[in-house]
């Protein structure tokens, strides 16, 4: 029996988690899972529900649909496990890139990648990606960003991605194109405990002294490095550590992180609240 997952959030008010079972039951369905939250900060309500359902989606979304407008949903049906098209972009540090492409190729992501984007000539990736995935080299300057993000819009649109990873792509993203991934980019960087931004961030921690260092995966928007977070990690430091094992752990860190989020993206776990995130986990 085909099995769906649908995702709702809409305005808290009585009466939800009765028509969505009941429309379920309705058609035949068989609840497998199902998780819900209710923001009182916010007034909005968030719902999950994994179940299979006899002769497909069409009904039941036909059917749907006239809930839909009654309660004010926002709301989605896919297919559950249906393997999507992601684009990855990356830069010179391929640590995310490789072991993302591992888990595809193990089936533990259930991605197929339509390419890679990299502002760098694929010869400097310390591990060569798959000869079968295009590889579109598109350097960027500060007069060809624009030009730049141009081109990579049009290998989205053309590879039908429904997902793009920045995997330790190092370049700032304009406003207006964070707008156009809006809700389908996801970003890793690293994250401190306190923080240290600029050059050199595990030297940073190093000489401060810290005693944990972490990495966020988070929706990206035109607010930098402050869109909705999805996963974050530790890894705790002791004195013994040097900048160098600080790297080595960090790249850890990023690695599970990263894969962590899009694995919660792909089976629809994370819904965005404002600047927030849900995630039914």
């Amino acid at each position: 029996m085909p099995a769906f997952i649908l995702t709702l959030k809409c305005r808290n008010r009585p009466g939800i988690v009765a028509c969505v079972a009941s429309e379920i039951a309705a058609n035949g369905g068989d609840i497998t899972e199902a998780a819900q939250f209710d923001d009182p900060h916010t007034g909005l309500f968030f719902m999950r529900v994994a179940f299979l359902l006899p002769g497909g989606g069409d009904e039941f979304r036909a059917r749907f649909q006239t809930h839909a407008f009654a309660f004010g949903f926002e709301w989605k049906l896919n297919p559950h496990g249906t393997r999507r098209k992601a684009l990855f972009l990356v830069s010179m540090f391929d640590h995310c890139l490789v072991d993302l492409l591992y888990r595809t190729r193990i089936g533990e992501l259930p991605v197929d990648c339509v390419g890679i984007v990299s502002n760098h000539p694929k010869e400097m990736l310390k591990a060569q990606p798959d000869p079968d995935i295009p590889y579109h080299h598109l350097p960027i300057s500060r007069e060809t960003k624009l030009r730049q993000e141009a081109q990579v819009r049009e290998i989205v649109d053309a590879t039908g991605a429904e997902l793009v990873v920045l995997a330790r792509y190092m370049q700032v993203l304009s406003d207006d194109f964070s707008r156009y991934l809006s809700g389908r980019c996801i970003n890793i960087h690293h994250s401190f405990l306190p923080g240290f931004k600029g050059a050199k961030p595990y030297h940073q921690a190093y000489e401060r002294g810290v005693k944990m260092i972490g990495a966020s995966a988070h929706y990206v928007t035109p607010n930098l490095d402050e869109g909705p977070i999805i996963v974050q990690d530790v890894e705790h430091i002791t004195h013994r550590d040097t900048p160098e094992d600080m790297i080595r752990k960090g790249r850890d860190i990023e690695r599970r992180v990263l894969a962590r989020a899009i694995a919660l993206h792909l089976e629809d776990r994370v819904m965005i609240n404002h600047a927030k995130t849900v995630v039914f986990a």
